[in-house]
């Protein structure tokens, strides 16, 4: 018989460690995050939907995923699918201000996909169906990751709620 008995991280009646959560919420980084965070929230959503939902003259997960498929990323459906959820869901919270760090690190890694994937070979220029507006996408999306949320945002509001530290 077994009698490993399993032990919690901290004590009974001790307060959690939040070291982690605090450095994903946390963000000393003022007001220009808002700047970043509006726009760029909207141009996702907005593309996220055209995925999932064929909002806004997009052509929704069937469509969607038959281009993709098309194009080498396959299962073209699954590959809709996360593209659509990374972008939709992603561009929300970025609006909210909440959970930026983790949902900017899926958008990042979606826009890595799509520049190499989709718009790398035609060049730079959006006149050619370049990179260019990805690569401001990703830039963005790196900037929020590594700066947080900053100051008008849930983030921000669940942060200052946090007990503090021993």
């Amino acid at each position: 018989m077994n009698t490993t008995v399993l032990r919690s991280a901290s004590p009974v009646g001790s307060a959690p460690d939040l070291g982690l959560l605090r450095r994903l919420l946390g963000s000393r980084a003022g007001w220009g995050p808002l700047a970043l965070r509006i726009p760029v929230g909207i141009i996702f959503a907005a593309h996220g939907a055209q995925k999932l939902f064929g909002a806004f003259g997009g052509y929704g997960l069937e469509g969607t995923g038959q281009w993709m498929d098309s194009i080498g990323l396959t299962p073209g459906y699954l590959m809709a699918l996360l593209a659509g959820s990374a972008e939709f869901f992603g561009g929300l919270l970025l609006l909210l201000g909440l959970l930026v760090r983790p949902a900017s690190a899926a958008l990042a890694l979606t826009m890595v996909v799509a520049i190499f994937a989709v718009h790398f070979d035609k060049g730079l220029f959006m006149s050619n169906n370049g990179y260019e507006f990805a690569l401001a996408l990703l830039a963005v999306t790196v900037s929020l990751a590594v700066s947080g949320a900053g100051r008008l945002s849930l983030d921000a509001a669940v942060a200052k709620r946090l007990p503090e530290r021993r």
